[in-house]
């Protein structure tokens, strides 16, 4: 069987920041990618979705967007960003290659591949990111929707849902994009919990960005204070916050019920309705770690401490929302915690060769 000395699993922006920093650490890292182009989720997400920060503050380490530093590129630029960028990277990359399990064997990883195939490394960061397990939380009378459920990693464009009674569930970014998105063409209710939280795009004629880079808040290392991560406000220059005022979409509070092709609403009054999205988040996606002992909790969830696993000192987490800063699950601050893992596990390997 192959052995090689690191083994990312998964090559999108966590995956390929994670490969750049075991480069760089002087290690020669292969890439595991399930699909057949290194660009990760991006080339998935709906077709009108545009960044929440500047180019400026949007690159992985070691190349720049490029083009004007202070537009919000669209999810197409992205995508192509992160080709090019695996283009340049010094480690070897192997799209179509899903991993089904990772176990360990006498201070090392065997790594077994879906198609059969499968290596060794003594070293994993499991950098896969969320995309492939949408949250879907338990709404009452979901199941016995007769309409169509889908979830916002499946939404693209609204087209299908033109003329239509659409509910938006959530109060994030997304959430609130796609509803105002429908709303032009559609029937469309946006449902939260609580008010959708916004913060403003813009402070003193800067990106918030800018002042979070500035002030080292967006690097802080604050995740391992939280238990559970605090909900993120709505970045807004304005447009959704009028267009919610304007009820395009309207806001209300969760449904009570489902039943059929009826959505009942908190105030008592029912409606008929043809679709729900559930704009609900994501949950890390890491299958392939199941049988691995210590390395998730009984719910599923990564072991770590910033991104280190707390069972395996040979296996990092990449990627993950809060694994250490505000950040870490962003183009702009993915790179930061690869570096971290990169140098723990470089010092791991050669304790382990001495």
């Amino acid at each position: 069987m192959e052995h090689v000395e690191a083994v990312v699993i998964g090559g999108g922006q966590a995956g390929l920041a994670a490969a750049h920093a075991l480069a760089a650490a002087g290690l020669k890292p292969v890439v595991l990618e399930a699909s057949g182009r290194a660009a990760g989720s991006w080339p998935h997400y709906y077709d009108s979705l545009t960044l929440f920060s500047p180019a400026r503050f949007s690159a992985l380490p070691g190349l720049p967007f490029g083009g004007g530093p202070d537009r919000y590129p669209h999810r197409d630029e992205v995508a192509g960003y992160l080709d090019r960028y695996a283009a340049r990277l010094d480690a070897q990359i192997r799209t179509g290659s899903r991993v089904a399990e990772v176990a360990a064997a006498g201070g090392h990883f065997r790594i077994a591949l879906e198609a059969g195939a499968g290596l060794t490394a003594g070293a994993v960061v499991a950098a896969s990111g969320s995309f492939g397990n949408p949250h879907r939380p338990a709404l009452p009378g979901l199941e016995s929707f007769t309409g169509r459920v889908l979830h916002v990693a499946d939404y693209r464009t609204p087209d299908a849902f033109e003329g239509q009674r659409v509910v938006v569930v959530g109060a994030g970014n997304s959430a609130v994009q796609v509803a105002a998105e429908l709303a032009r063409t559609s029937r469309t209710t946006l449902a939260t919990r609580a008010p959708v939280k916004f913060a403003r795009q813009h402070l003193l004629g800067r990106d918030l960005h800018f002042w979070l880079t500035g002030t080292g808040l967006d690097g802080a290392p604050l995740g391992r204070l939280l238990r559970t991560p605090p909900p993120q406000p709505v970045l807004d220059d304005g447009r959704y916050r009028a267009a919610l005022a304007a009820g395009l979409p309207e806001r209300r509070p969760v449904f009570t019920g489902l039943d059929g092709d009826t959505v009942t609403w908190a105030d008592g009054t029912a409606e008929k309705a043809d679709a729900v999205i559930l704009a609900t988040g994501y949950r890390p996606h890491l299958p392939y770690l199941a049988r691995l002992d210590g390395a998730l909790d009984s719910a599923g969830r990564p072991r770590h401490r910033d991104g280190a696993s707390l069972a395996h000192p040979g296996l990092a987490f990449v990627g993950l929302e809060w694994q250490r800063s505000l950040s870490s699950n962003s183009l702009r601050g993915v790179g930061r915690d690869a570096s971290r893992a990169a140098r723990r596990l470089a010092s791991h390997l050669a304790r382990a060769r001495r």
